[in-house]
């Protein structure tokens, strides 16, 4: 089993189960999901689920910590801003058993709502931050992770990004056996694990007290190396993926290559920087290793070349090359075979989605919408356009109270998935019942965590490991936190949806509509048995099936300027009905009829 060809996050998942990890936790998150997707593949020997929510997650790994576990928590970047209230107090306390944090950013935005470095807040949570740059390295430095927690007490972070979670090469996982690591025993000890005010003081001098020992770590680690050069004119200071295209992009400059970035290193890059003539500091985001570096006393050459947003590539580099070398140098970018141009391909919502007659009627019911973070965000975009705002999970409900407390006086309506609502929707549902609003709530509810890939959430009925459990009903839920007027309806019949969602937006008082359809991949695109077709002889060339931005659904013949008949592909079709239910002239129906 010596080596595997792995992507970092199934690196990751090896090396927790190398590492002999007793417990893990995680809420889905690109670009960090597969991690615990593959841990699941242990069953029976590291414990792990799917939680509500990131704190949750964290506030698991912590008490696994306390007694005396071994503990893996992993989310996307944003989930970090989420579990912050726990990370900053037991920081403070420190560890028992070890504690691995996997934060996933996602620079350029691929699958995100905003782009940030939480290098930044590991650093403020006074944290270890290991920055993996290839599979290889996030296997060695999961494994490795767990014993300098336990060593130190410090929490430790392996800060992952898209690239280097979804890229895949050779991985040498030795014999690939399970760690044969015991948890630590627990100790009853209120001033390490009670945070008030007068344990939190003493931690505090604490927490200083193990930032020294970890900086002696930090300058200790081969996860820190100098590698040589043939020139010397400049030397390169890089981490994560910045340093696979430093090494690409000045393959004869001397580069110093951070993996333990927090705390840094100073004294190994204060010797390499003496033995070039200037320091360049190439990092993907914010400038933390350049600051760090600086604040050390290091002289460091700045440049006005753009690497501080966005993913960067080597192209990027090649930019900063030409800069810093004039015409003197430049390496010339590879022969490229000329390609013809794609066409684009925004991304829309499956053929056969629930989701698009719900939206379709609040469009047609002129409503504001107060979005949240799912697949259905794409409900924004034409021809649907029925979404208004996206923050962050669960802000949809917070954010239309806050419209109708400022005084708007139309129709109004919160929509968010039901693993959202699960995640952090409740507690805002919760504030508007006992603040007493006047806002529709509509819970998009297919029964699965869509946008992640199809996990598992509590109102599946089953667990990450596939085990049956109990299956929580939003309605019941919506219920019990005191919401009079609870509706369910099956999204696939628009007269009931739109009989609902008129009927609730013009209440006057909080309202709770779910919205039934199972996910048509999680379903295997089942919800329907035979395709739809369109009658050519009965299409006026309307477009009022086109106003659903369905992808079955294509242009057909064109009968006038800028009006065609539509067509339906029975490839991608479904035979989800909403078609034909709003097309005027019954010119839709089914292949069968």
């Amino acid at each position: 089993m010596s080596k595997l060809f792995l992507s970092g996050n199934e690196a990751i998942a090896r090396g927790a189960y190398a590492a002999g990890c007793h417990v893990a936790s995680a809420y889905p998150g690109t670009p960090s999901t597969e991690i615990l997707e593959n841990i699941a593949k242990f069953k029976g020997e590291i414990n792990c689920e799917w939680s509500v929510n990131e704190k949750v997650a964290l506030e698991i790994g912590i008490g696994a910590s306390i007694a005396g576990a071994r503990a893996l928590v992993c989310m996307k970047h944003v989930g970090l801003n989420v579990a912050m209230d726990p990370l900053m107090t037991y920081t403070f306390e420190g560890t028992n058993g070890g504690l691995v944090v996997v934060s996933a950013d996602d620079p350029g935005m691929h699958s995100s709502q905003n782009e940030q470095d939480n290098r930044v807040l590991q650093r403020f949570a006074r944290a270890v931050t290991l920055e993996p740059s290839d599979s290889q390295e996030a296997f060695d430095m999961a494994r490795a992770a767990w014993d300098l927690s336990e060593r130190t007490g410090s929490i430790v972070f392996l800060r992952m990004t898209t690239r280097t979670s979804h890229s895949s090469s050779l991985v040498d996982v030795g014999d690939g056996a399970r760690g044969a690591v015991e948890p630590k025993p627990y100790v009853k000890n209120p001033k390490k694990y009670v945070s008030v005010p007068a344990n939190a003081r003493a931690m505090r001098f604490e927490v200083e007290k193990r930032l020294e020992v970890l900086r002696q770590e930090s300058e200790a680690s081969p996860f820190n190396r100098e590698e040589p050069g043939e020139r010397t004119d400049f030397g390169f200071v890089a981490s994560a993926a910045a340093y696979n295209y430093v090494k690409e992009a000045f393959p004869e400059f001397p580069v110093f290559k951070v993996g333990f970035s927090n705390p840094l290193p100073a004294e190994r890059i204060r010797a390499f920087a003496a033995k070039v003539g200037a320091l360049v500091v190439v990092e993907e985001l914010d400038p933390v290793l350049r600051d760090a570096i600086v604040l050390a006393g290091i002289p460091v050459r700045d440049y006005a070349t753009e690497l501080r947003m966005m993913e960067l590539n080597v192209d990027r580099l090649r930019a900063l090359r030409r800069e810093l070398l004039g015409g003197e140098g430049a390496a010339p970018a590879p022969e490229k075979p000329a390609l013809p141009a794609l066409p684009a391909r925004p991304p829309t919502l499956c053929a056969g989605c629930g989701h698009r007659g719900v939206f379709y009627t609040l469009a047609k019911l002129k409503a504001t919408v107060t979005g949240d973070i799912g697949c259905y965000t794409l409900g924004v975009a034409p021809p649907l356009s029925s979404m208004d705002t996206t923050i962050c999970m669960g802000a949809s409900i917070g954010a239309a109270f806050g419209m109708r407390k400022a005084g708007y006086k139309g129709r109004l309506a919160a929509v968010i998935g039901d693993s959202t609502f699960f995640h952090s929707g409740m507690t805002g549902l919760l504030d508007v019942v006992y603040n007493k609003g006047a806002i529709t709530v509509v819970v998009l509810d297919n029964r699965i965590t869509g946008m992640t890939g199809h996990q598992p959430n509590p109102g599946t009925g089953r667990t990450l490991l596939g085990e049956p459990t109990v299956q929580t009903s939003i309605a019941e839920v919506a219920r019990a936190l005191g919401v009079k007027r609870v509706h369910e309806v099956d999204v696939y019949n628009l007269a009931e949806v739109e009989r609902v969602l008129k009927e609730e937006l013009d209440c006057g008082e909080p309202s709770v509509v779910v919205a039934y359809g199972s996910c048509v991949i999680a379903a295997k695109k089942a919800v329907g048995a035979v395709p739809h077709a369109v009658d050519p002889a009965k299409c006026k060339s309307c477009g009022a099936c086109f106003k659903l931005g369905c992808p079955a659904i294509v242009r057909g013949e064109e009968t006038a300027p800028g009006r065609f008949r539509s067509k339906i592909e029975p490839a991608a079709c479904i035979g989800c009905d909403v078609c034909a239910q709003v097309c005027p002239f019954k010119a839709i129906s089914t292949t069968k009829e």
